[in-house]
């Protein structure tokens, strides 16, 4: 499985709440939260547009780092 790292714009718990409860639905995905850096690190075999897509949903601005 690949480690991807994304930029969340999570500005307090609430927010990476969202994220945590949006991630938890996948099937297959592990992942983890830095709240103060801003970052979350998801390793999944499904694609980096699929994944942006899926942080997307929790209405924040997510940017794509790379893999880790």
């Amino acid at each position: 499985m690949t480690k991807h790292e994304f930029e969340v714009a999570m500005t307090c718990e609430g927010c990476s709440g969202a994220v945590t409860r949006i991630l938890n639905k996948l099937e297959g995905v592990k992942f983890e939260i830095d709240l103060p850096k801003k970052l979350v690190w998801i390793e999944s075999d499904r694609d980096v547009e699929f994944l942006t897509d899926t942080l997307k949903k929790c209405g924040k601005e997510v940017k794509y780092n790379g893999t880790k």
